[in-house]
């Protein structure tokens, strides 16, 4: 068989295709319990693909639709910077415990993960620069980082405003 670019093309395109069904298909078919009850947000189109969205709070958002059901609670992805690949890592749940430049955080799942912080940790409490002896225990807290090894090393904690 000669592969010429329309093969090619074909093959990626079908390669594409199956990768979006799959991507949509295989969340529905591991829920043995889908929900039938409709969406309770509301859409307006805005024009030039941007949308207003309002989320089960009520509030108004701007942006993908989607992003403001987002409830994550921690996780991990690979990067490639200009000095080679770095995983990043970020976790939102309760600070239990402080210890010198380290925060442990807990997620609403159990996972509970030790962050250090170092010269470059930025830390945001109540939308205002903050210091490490600001966050208490029992704050919720977003944080986000590189890990290296076992070692979680802050790049920001956020403390959302009340």
């Amino acid at each position: 068989m000669k592969l010429t670019r329309k093969t090619v093309a074909a093959g990626v395109g079908a390669a594409g295709v199956l990768g979006v069904a799959l991507y949509i298909a295989v969340p529905a078919a591991a829920d043995p319990s889908p929900s039938a009850s409709p969406s309770t947000s509301a859409r307006k189109h805005q024009g030039k693909g941007g949308h207003e969205h309002q989320g089960k709070n009520g509030r108004r958002h701007r942006g993908h639709p989607g992003a403001a059901g987002l409830r994550g609670v921690h996780g991990e992805t690979t990067v490639r910077r200009k000095d080679g690949f770095h995983v990043m890592t970020w976790q939102r749940g309760q600070i239990t415990g402080r210890s010198g430049a380290a925060v442990t955080v807990r997620s609403a799942d159990g996972t509970s993960w030790r962050w250090t912080t170092d010269a470059g940790s930025k830390i945001r409490a109540q939308g205002r620069k903050s210091a490490l002896s600001d966050l208490v225990n029992g704050a919720q807290v977003v944080v986000v980082g590189d890990r290296s090894g076992d070692t979680r090393t802050v790049k920001i904690i956020r403390m959302p405003k009340k």
